[in-house]
């Protein structure tokens, strides 16, 4: 008897504890080649089961194998996360010691909880999704955002920071998490859109309206250009500018952008190439009507935003966060403010989008009873 996909998922995915648990009492996982080549094969064992057991009976979306492994290596870095912080022990030491040694860090230990939790109930979502028959879209895009600018982050700050001589074989196990969400993303992008009905008077009364009958998008407009104000400013204090406003934010407020593990100097360079831009695109976007792109788009965003926030906050105030590099406690209220703020600002982009999207959708000829649905 098959037992309900999420439920064989979650069970699947809990079987970590007890792998891990054996594999760290093992001697034969103690090299690091040995190490990389049992991740290798846990993983081709694993998705070989969820492939057998399904046998084509629950979804036809390649998909469902994907996200139903990622399930189980999300315990993982939950494990790791807690085993970090002093929760539980003997699950994987081995692998931080001769694996990954990074994921000892703050931030390592940040990216760990948010796939363990986020991520993983992520995927338990969109498998519920698969097996109902329903879209599981825009949950789709949240996660491609979301770990995409974990692997944008991880992979190069490994390599740039202070961990960049103690780079393992299993450094090449994230490479999957970099290739497949590109190759999920081309799928999602590919799937019709779930948006309310709009006929083409609603569509064309939306598009008369002005920006001062739309609260909402003027307030959304101002947002965006203290945000991207704010991306652009952080930007240049990692990049070293002399003026003394920068030198006084990276010592007074955010002295965690000078730790030399250099994942936060990546994550500010990240916003300030790519989220900076996108920023003056939605301004754009909430000014001219018809852009099709910004509802999906500002998914994704909301998505990597809210895992790099999650990250960045957890670790400037993490104890692994060397002393000098942490967020001094009288500027608390300043820090959390201003980067809570900046994680929610997408998001209701994101709402705004999905609950009125008539604005977004392309003109009709007036008359008739809907929208054509466009790609």
């Amino acid at each position: 008897m098959q037992l309900p996909a999420p439920l064989g998922a979650a069970g699947l995915s809990l079987a970590a504890f007890p792998v891990t648990y054996v594999l760290n009492r093992s001697a034969v996982v103690a090299h690091p080649m040995a190490i990389a080549v049992m991740g290798a094969l846990l993983l081709l064992v694993l998705f070989s089961i969820v492939y057998l057991q399904d046998r084509g009976s629950r979804s036809q979306d390649p998909l469902f194998y994907v996200f139903t492994v990622f399930s189980f290596t999300s315990v993982i870095d939950l494990i790791i996360s807690l085993e970090e912080d002093g929760y539980i022990s003997g699950f994987m030491e081995f692998y931080l010691k001769e694996g990954e040694p990074y994921l000892s860090t703050a931030y390592g230990i940040m990216i760990c909880y948010w796939d363990g939790v986020v991520h993983f109930l992520l995927y338990l979502a969109m498998v519920t999704a698969m097996t109902q028959r329903k879209s599981y879209r825009t949950l789709g895009l949240y996660w491609l955002g979301s770990l995409m600018m974990s692997m944008v982050v991880f992979l190069p700050g490994n390599l740039l920071g202070k961990y960049g001589s103690e780079i393992r074989p299993s450094f090449l196990l994230n490479v999957p998490y970099l290739l497949i969400p590109v190759w999920a993303g081309m799928r999602l992008f590919r799937q019709p859109k779930s948006r309310p009905c709009c006929t083409a008077e609603q569509v064309a009364a939306e598009h008369q309206r002005s920006l001062y009958q739309r609260p909402l998008d003027l307030g959304l407009i101002l947002f965006l250009l203290v945000a991207a104000m704010f991306t652009f400013f952080r930007g240049l204090v990692v990049l070293d500018c002399p003026s003394d406003s920068c030198f006084d934010y990276i010592y007074q407020y955010e002295p965690y952008l000078r730790d030399p593990v250099a994942y936060p100097r990546v994550q500010m360079l990240v916003y300030m190439f790519y989220v900076f831009p996108f920023f003056c695109l939605c301004i754009y976007g909430l000014l001219q009507p018809g852009c099709t792109w910004l509802p999906d788009w500002a998914l994704v965003f909301a998505g990597a935003i809210a895992q790099a926030q999650f990250s960045h906050v957890g670790s400037s105030l993490h104890h692994r966060t060397p002393y000098p590099y942490r967020t001094p406690e009288e500027v608390w209220w300043v820090f959390l403010l201003s980067n809570i703020l900046y994680a929610v600002g997408p998001h209701a982009l994101a709402y705004r989008c999905l609950r009125s999207p008539g604005f977004f959708q392309p003109a009709a000829p007036t008359g008739q009873d809907g929208i054509k649905k466009h790609q």
